[in-house]
């Protein structure tokens, strides 16, 4: 017991105490109360007879004729994954690093924990809209069918994958900067594989995308994130140095 303590003390001092919650032990930064309301300045979903809904089916149509795409159509199915060490893992390759819970701790804690706040925004509207799905409004079936019937009563508007991937691109871009551009485009092509996969409307998607910029800006207003991300960034300089020092 007494080496126990002395280690954790050890892994305490190097990454801060946050760090020795085990994962499920994270919580997130705020409530969903302290975040971007978007009943308050997002639109409702498209009407059926509107030009935006044009857009929708057209898009939706667009998703249809992807799925011809082998490789194309395995990414979407890889990206219908919401969890977090998952999905962190899908996005090392745009990262430029590994990340787990192992190799990256203090990155894989200030990320897990600023996704789960964000996630909460999606909530709200969610429940508020109750959007029937592509695949329910054309009675077709979708790239993954052993998820529809779970899906039929959870809103589509906005998409939960999609915030959860938004905010984790946007989350790991401020942490390396020069991968930005991979992790942006690696973060719209989840929310384009939810169109692809028959689950979400494109306006889905995008109704996704502003409520986390409100959301990621809210986030740099809490001390404790600050302090998170501060040590993240230390985390990925340290490794970084270390990575091209071995070369």
């Amino acid at each position: 017991m007494l080496n126990h303590l002395r280690k954790c003390f050890f892994v305490c001092a190097l990454w801060g105490a946050a760090l020795c919650f085990a994962a499920d032990d994270v919580k997130p930064y705020m409530g969903a109360e302290d975040l971007p309301n978007a009943l308050n300045f997002y639109p409702a979903p498209p009407d059926t007879g509107s030009a935006a809904f044009a857009y929708d089916v057209a898009q939706y149509k667009w998703g249809k004729s992807m799925r011809a795409d082998s490789a194309r159509a395995a990414l979407a199915i890889a990206q219908g994954t919401v969890d977090i060490a998952e999905m962190m893992a899908l996005f090392s390759e745009a990262f430029g690093m590994e990340i787990s819970e192992k190799k990256t701790p203090a990155i894989f804690y200030v990320v897990k924990r600023g996704v789960l706040t964000m996630r909460l925004a999606g909530r709200g509207p969610k429940n508020h809209y109750m959007r029937p799905r592509p695949y329910m409004y054309f009675n077709e079936p979708t790239l993954m069918p052993k998820y529809e019937e779970e899906h039929r009563s959870n809103g589509s508007y906005p998409s939960g994958h999609t915030i959860r991937a938004w905010a984790m691109a946007l989350l790991l871009a401020e942490i390396n900067p020069a991968a930005q551009d991979a992790l942006l485009k690696y973060g719209y092509e989840w929310g384009q594989s939810r169109v692809i996969a028959g689950y979400h409307w494109q306006s889905d998607i995008e109704a996704s995308k502003a409520i986390i910029a409100g959301c990621f800006a809210r986030l740099h207003a809490d001390e404790s994130f600050l302090a998170d991300m501060k040590k993240a960034r230390a985390e990925f300089k340290r490794l970084s140095t270390a990575k091209k020092k071995s070369k």
